[in-house]
């Protein structure tokens, strides 16, 4: 199976049908061109899964509504690294780790890009301290234990964008992450899969930005990783099987609201914008207080 950006989408026209190809403009920013109401083309592909993607089939669809790249089931336990870029630690007034900080998110924490609201969960409302961590996140394409660093690229399928969205006020009233950060809908990501591939060996060509109503809160290149993917890949497979489709989130740039002044958390009604370019693109989120 070769790709270069696949797209997983519920086609205009028939919520019946979840498809997989790769979109015909292969510059388009895809996340940003839904957000605009604009029509995405793509070139089908036989398979149902980013994971067995299959071939092109020369049928054509339009996007309707754009899908997290791999479903819960097929993403099961996220893996989150925790603290892994150098300005986000100064920010938070901690040490560089010496080795990765892993924290977990349940399957039912994954969720698709908008127009699928970005839901803020009502026992968290009147704590008035939801944020965003904008994040490259990796998919694996087999399974992977106990593998090395050297060895580590050949089990990733590709690259996307995730906001790991936080509950500051749950997390710092304990000393583990999981609960703050695990909420229903809580690890949206999108909008494309990128093959290794296509970005390289080396993820430092990145460049990654958080964009709240528009204004930059975050920018970063992703040279200022703490553990590359390599590192990180190889670190939590010892003793441990990473299934084929497990998401990887590796850890977000220094820009976060809790450590701004004044603090920039998010709101129903918010978009929140995770840029990664070249090639990701833009995945969006619009904020929702639950009901």
């Amino acid at each position: 199976m070769s790709f270069s950006r696949l797209v997983r989408f519920v086609p205009k026209g028939d919520d019946s049908k979840v498809l997989i190809g790769e979109p015909v403009d292969s510059q388009i920013d895809v996340g940003a061109a839904v957000r605009k109401g604009e029509d995405v083309e793509v070139n089908v592909y036989s398979g149902t899964s980013v994971l067995d993607a299959g071939s092109p089939t020369g049928n054509k669809a339009t996007i309707g509504r754009i899908l997290s790249p791999v479903t819960a089931q097929e993403a099961g336990t996220i893996r989150c690294i925790g603290l892994n870029y150098k300005k986000h630690a100064e920010e938070a007034k901690m040490s560089i780790p010496a080795i990765p900080t892993l924290f977990l998110k349940p399957a039912t924490a994954l969720a698709d890009p908008y127009p699928a609201p970005t839901i803020i969960p009502k026992h968290t409302i009147e704590s008035d301290s939801s944020d965003y961590e904008s994040e490259l996140a990796i998919i694996l394409g087999k399974d992977c234990k106990n593998v090395s660093e050297a060895d580590a690229l050949d089990y990733v399928l590709g690259y996307t964008a995730c906001n790991d969205i936080s509950d500051r006020a749950s997390q710092f009233a304990q000393t583990q992450w999981c609960y703050s950060k695990g909420f229903d809908g809580s690890c949206p990501i999108g909008p494309v899969l990128v093959s290794k591939e296509l970005i390289g060996n080396d993820v430092g060509g990145l460049k990654l930005r958080g964009l709240k109503n528009g204004k930059v809160v975050q920018d970063s290149p992703l040279t200022d990783l703490i553990f590359s993917v390599r590192q990180i890949v190889s670190f939590l497979s010892q003793g441990t099987t990473l299934p084929k489709g497990t998401v990887i989130i590796t850890g977000t740039p220094a820009g976060v609201g809790f450590a701004r002044n004044p603090k920039e958390y998010l709101h129903d009604g918010d978009e929140f914008v995770v840029e990664i370019l070249p090639h990701i693109g833009s995945l969006y989120n619009v904020l929702k207080n639950e009901q």
